[in-house]
């Protein structure tokens, strides 16, 4: 079963980028470079994964994820 989940990568002002998957919760990951962090995110997201089999649970399929962008003008 060939399953494709969207990540987000947040450029951390420290280096490296933070991975997070929308679509699994508390599945959050890091690496030094987007190349590490891509790696990190499939190794995360597989662990995940066996985890919810281990437990019986649902793996998810498709995201219910709506997505905006909002832009907020500050004062300053």
């Amino acid at each position: 079963m060939k399953l494709n989940y969207r990540v987000i990568l947040r450029k951390e002002k420290e280096g490296g980028y933070t991975v997070m998957v929308p679509s699994l919760p508390g599945c959050v990951t890091f690496g030094d470079t987007v190349e590490e962090a891509m790696e990190m995110a499939r190794e995360s997201i597989e662990l995940y994964i066996e985890s919810l089999k281990k437990h019986r649970d649902k793996i998810p399929e498709k995201e219910r994820i709506l997505e905006y962008h909002l832009t907020i003008e500050t004062d300053g």
